[in-house]
């Protein structure tokens, strides 16, 4: 069996693959203060629960975006699983042309999900990640990955409208019925989904000239992929888990 970890800005989610099936999934908040012990407990009870014993764990592989919270789990699979991990990173081979300017800058979850991608719906495409930030990642009918756009996630500008407007409430994100909202938290909910649907399409359709590809497939992953996805028109699938799909391809081809 195969752990793969993905430490994201706000969850971890890590994934138990077998014979190249995932098998369990968990998913944590991303303490950044928390230790190797208090990791290692909590992977350890996780694990048990789930009837999953640590021996039979042979390999484990880290895609990350906290830096700090790397040498954390290098050391808590050394000390509880017994086994150095393979970190997504310069050096380890993806398969992946990058043609970003410095490849350096780019996240290792954005390579992860586009390997993934790549290889089960071939290129051209553009996977679209909705995360703490949503990311717009383009892969060219080459395999060559090109780049792509940044902006802030839902989550952000959800709290970002409850922070700096002092009577506007923090509110649950939920699809309203309608785009015309009749009280505050409704109208709210209309704008943030709907116009974030509408941001994502925006974007997307601009994609599409740029790459001189108006039929490329367009795959949504990330926590809120599902909430947005919907109301969009030009997100075709939405594949939850791509990411750790993404990192066992990777520990595969580093074998």
């Amino acid at each position: 069996m195969i752990l793969v970890v993905d430490i994201g800005n706000t969850n971890i989610v890590l994934g138990i693959y077998k014979d190249r099936e995932l098998a369990h999934h968990f998913r944590l908040s991303t303490a950044r203060q928390s230790t190797v012990d208090e990791f290692g407990v909590l992977i350890y009870n996780l694990f048990r629960m789930s009837d999953i014993s640590i021996n039979d764990i042979e390999g484990v592989i880290i895609s990350s975006v906290v830096p700090p919270l790397v040498n954390v789990f290098e050391d808590m699979c050394q000390k509880f699983i017994h086994i150095t991990p393979l970190v997504v990173g310069p050096g380890i081979k993806t398969g992946l042309n990058l043609r970003y300017e410095n490849p350096r800058e780019v996240g290792a979850d954005r390579i992860v999900t586009a390997v993934a991608a790549v290889s089960k719906y071939k290129a051209p495409l553009v996977v679209v990640d909705f995360g703490t930030a949503t990311t717009f990642d383009c892969i060219d009918r080459e395999g060559n990955y090109l780049g792509g756009a940044i902006v802030p996630g839902i989550g952000i500008a959800t709290e970002a409208l409850y922070q700096r407007a002092s009577k506007l409430p923090r509110i649950e994100l939920e699809k309203p019925k309608k785009v015309i909202g009749r009280n505050t938290i409704h109208a709210m909910q209309s704008g943030i989904i709907f116009g974030y649907a509408g941001q994502v399409d925006g974007i997307i359709e601009r994609i599409k000239i740029e790459m001189g590809e108006p039929t490329l497939k367009v795959i949504a992953t990330g926590g809120m992929a599902e909430l947005v996805a919907s109301e969009t028109k030009t997100i075709d699938v939405v594949e939850s888990m791509l990411t750790l799909e993404g990192l066992r391809l990777i520990y595969e081809r580093n074998q």
